[in-house]
C-alpha cells in the first residue's frame, strides 16, 4: 500500500506542468523518475523509498491524467500492474471505494533523458522552509516577469551571500531582491534564471522543509530536496538572453 499524498507528491516534483512522458523504474521497492522539461532547461529526478509496486518500468505516457485519476481517491492505496507479454500496459490503482485503470504507454515512446555534465560548484546554500516561502513571495509579487539574476554579494555584516533579483535592475522598474547566506569561493557572478521555472520546482518541492542550492560559473544551477520518502534534484541552465 502507497500513500495517496506520497504518490501526489512524486507526480508533483516531476511534473511541473508540463512533463507529461516518462518512465517509472521500480526496483526493490525504490521508485525513480528521470525527466527533461520539453524546453530542456531543466534535467531532473525523483526517487521515492518503500514504494510497493512489483520491479518494472512503466511509461506514464499523460501524467496529467494519471494524476487526476489519483486524486479521486482517499488514503491508502494499492497498486498493481497487468501485462502483456514483456510489456506492461495497465496500472490498477484501488482504495476503500475506487477501483481504477490507468492504460500504460509503450516505452519506446517516451523520449530518452539528456546527461548533465557535473559542473564545479562555486556557490552552495542552504535554502529554509523561510526562504522558500520568501522567494515564491517575491516571484508572485512580480508574476509577469520570467527574469531572475542569481548574483553574489556581501550584507551588511559583510557577510557572504546570493541575491536573487525579481525585476529589472535598471532603475526605472519594480525591483524585488532576496538574500540568502552562502558559501561562495568565486565572486562576480551575475546569471540570469527563468523566474517562473524556478517558483514552479519550489513549489512542488514546499513539502520538503527547505533544500539545497549550487551554481556553477558556466551557468548551471542545481537543487536538492531531501524528506524521509523522496528525493528530488534538479538541473537548470541559465537563460540565453535576459533583460538585466
Amino acid at each position: 500500500m502507497i500513500n495517496k499524498l506520497t504518490i501526489q507528491s512524486v507526480i508533483n516534483k516531476y511534473y511541473l506542468g508540463t512533463n507529461e512522458a516518462v518512465k517509472w523504474e521500480i526496483n526493490n521497492n525504490f521508485l525513480n523518475v528521470d525527466f527533461m522539461t520539453p524546453t530542456k532547461d531543466v534535467i531532473g529526478s525523483v526517487s521515492c523509498n518503500n514504494f510497493e509496486l512489483e520491479d518494472s518500468k512503466l511509461a506514464i505516457y499523460d501524467t496529467k491524467k494519471l494524476s487526476s485519476l489519483i486524486s479521486i481517491c482517499n488514503g491508502d492505496l494499492l497498486l498493481e500492474l497487468d501485462k502483456n507479454g514483456a510489456i506492461y500496459t495497465k496500472l490498477k490503482i484501488s482504495d476503500l471505494n475506487f477501483n481504477l485503470n490507468y492504460a500504460l504507454s509503450d516505452p519506446l515512446l517516451i523520449n530518452k533523458v539528456g546527461e548533465v555534465n557535473i559542473a564545479d560548484w562555486v556557490v552552495e546554500l542552504d535554502l529554509t522552509q523561510e526562504d522558500v516561502d520568501n522567494i515564491i513571495k517575491a516571484k508572485s509579487a512580480l508574476s509577469q516577469i520570467d527574469n531572475m539574476l542569481v548574483t553574489t554579494s556581501t550584507n551588511l555584516d559583510g557577510e557572504d551571500v546570493v541575491e536573487f533579483v525579481f525585476g529589472d535592475e535598471s532603475g526605472h522598474n519594480n525591483k524585488i531582491t532576496y538574500q540568502v547566506l552562502g558559501k561562495i569561493q568565486e565572486t562576480d557572478i551575475k546569471l540570469p534564471f527563468n523566474s517562473d521555472t524556478f517558483k514552479t520546482i519550489l513549489q512542488a518541492n514546499k513539502d520538503m522543509g527547505g533544500g539545497k542550492l549550487y551554481l556553477s560559473s558556466m551557468g548551471l544551477m542545481k537543487m536538492e530536496f531531501e524528506s524521509e520518502d523522496i528525493n528530488s534534484e534538479y538541473f537548470m541552465v541559465r537563460k540565453a538572453e535576459t533583460e538585466f
